[in-house]
């Protein structure tokens, strides 16, 4: 599991620079040529975006004694994929000085104004979304640990009653074992009573017969 997860570090590793490079020629584009590479780089940032869902898979097939270092390095891939879609959205919107002096003159700094005003609601939106992200996230992780949790507890479940089961057996066992050891004593005394009866009765025909015996004399 961890190669795979090397693997696909690898691959993000040289998306991830192609970006930061295209990155930095957006702004001294323009017309076709801007819109071609900014069409670019959004299809590679969803690219890497798939990577960070496979490395995330990954880490979940990782015993959990090594999982924290790959957690930790996972985290780090996400700030970094935060910051380049941070610095693409503002590549989109800046020109650089050349073009924006011929383009507004006079009005730069009102532009500049309503650039950072623009930059300012768009971070804005970027943390909405990174919380709505991480709430979604805390419920599927939630969502999992209760059905672990009820996997458990069916388990469990079966497990009692399958001793609940045994304890049955092993009563019926005891109690058919008692009907057993019940009858051999009944047998044992019956025959240790028959046993004394026999041996009186034969002490008395002994005594009679010497009574008679000695009588005859």
């Amino acid at each position: 599991m961890s190669s795979d997860f090397e693997a696909y570090e690898q691959d993000f590793g040289t998306v991830t620079a192609e970006i930061t490079n295209k990155i930095g020629r957006i702004p001294k584009l323009s017309g076709e040529e801007k819109t071609q590479l900014v069409l670019n780089v959004d299809k590679q940032l969803e690219e890497v975006r798939e990577l960070l869902e496979q490395m995330d898979l990954e880490v979940r097939e990782i015993p959990i004694q090594s999982r924290a270092m790959y957690n930790s390095r996972l985290k780090s891939y996400k700030q970094e994929v935060e910051k380049l879609e941070k610095d693409f959205k503002r590549s989109r919107i800046a020109y650089s000085d050349e073009v924006r002096n011929e383009l507004l003159g006079d009005d730069a700094s009102s532009s500049e104004s309503q650039r950072a005003h623009l930059l300012d609601n768009t971070e804005k939106l970027e943390r909405s979304s990174r919380r709505l992200e991480a709430g979604y996230q805390i419920a599927v992780e939630t969502e999992q640990v209760g059905q672990e949790i009820l996997s458990n507890l069916h388990s469990d479940r079966e497990k009692i009653q399958r001793a609940r089961e045994r304890l049955r057996e092993t009563d019926a066992n005891l109690g058919k074992s008692s009907r057993i050891l019940t009858g051999m004593l009944r047998r044992i005394i019956q025959n240790r009573v028959l046993v004394f009866i026999l041996g009186a009765i034969i002490l008395l025909t002994i005594i009679l017969a010497i009574y008679f015996n000695l009588r005859g004399h």
